[in-house]
């Protein structure tokens, strides 16, 4: 059922991973956390995907781990799959977006945050939720929240598991804009669009080097590894300063770094 519930299409230069079991609001069972590395693999190496996008199906973006499981959260903590299938969802090379429509609780605002970006409908509603429960939230996803929306906004969503507004999470920096709800997904298509026709050796080594500055590791190499990138031969500058000369719109043909 992983595979009905958690799917992939591509499409001019974007894969959409879809996640689809609205009757259940999009909870994510064990194999579907299984799954979604699965997928980013694929898609990582796949020259034709330049963005990736992550959504829900029925009007909601995902409501968390399957209440059936939570057993399982409760022996496993840090290992249990959810955060494996976040941190492969954070370590993807290339960018990602959250589109959110309805509830994005617990794993599921583990699997946006995890994104690059955020996009919401303005009805959306957003909650961690662990201390409903007694569950100590896992350290790499407290980690990516406090980085996210600061010290005390997680503090706020983690004491109280209250579910917050779109325009809460707008506020706090959980996420990047807010539409109205019924352009959710043409904007975030727009958009995709845009980045799609980006250059993927630019996104690509922001990425490294923005994540670098956050954990404080060794900033000078990243970028060093990325400029020669940049300059080689079969980099996107030359492609982009001649596009840029001739007033027309570039073509980037880089997919993958040679270093």
């Amino acid at each position: 059922m992983a595979e009905q519930w958690l799917h992939g299409e591509v499409a001019g230069g974007v894969a959409t991973i879809t996640i689809d079991r609205p009757e259940k609001r999009n909870a994510m069972t064990t194999a579907m956390w299984h799954r979604l590395p699965e997928l980013l693999e694929v898609f990582a190496d796949d020259p034709a995907v330049r963005v990736v996008v992550l959504t829900g199906a029925g009007g909601n973006f995902c409501a968390g781990a399957d209440i059936g499981e939570l057993a399982e959260i409760r022996r496993r903590g840090d290992a249990h799959p959810s955060t494996v299938a976040e941190d492969a969802l954070a370590a993807f090379p290339k960018p990602t977006v959250a589109a959110i429509e309805g509830f994005c609780v617990g794993g599921g605002c583990q699997l946006a945050t995890a994104c690059d970006l955020r996009f919401a409908a303005a009805d959306a509603r957003f909650g961690i939720t662990p201390a409903r429960l007694g569950i100590v939230y896992p350290a790499s996803a407290t980690r990516r929240l406090v980085r996210q929306v600061g010290a005390s906004a997680a503090k706020y969503l983690l004491y109280s598991a209250d579910l917050v507004p779109a325009e809460h999470a707008l506020r706090i920096g959980l996420l990047n804009e807010v539409v109205d709800p019924g352009d959710l997904h043409r904007r975030v298509t727009e958009f995709a669009a845009t980045l799609a026709s980006r250059s993927l050796l630019t996104q690509r080594a922001t990425k490294e080097i923005v994540d670098t500055i956050v954990t404080g590791a060794d900033l000078e190499s990243t970028t060093a590894r990325w400029l020669a990138e940049a300059h080689a031969p079969t980099g996107d500058m030359t492609e982009g300063v001649t596009a840029f000369e001739q007033r027309r719109p570039p073509t980037f043909t880089w997919t993958t770094p040679h270093h």
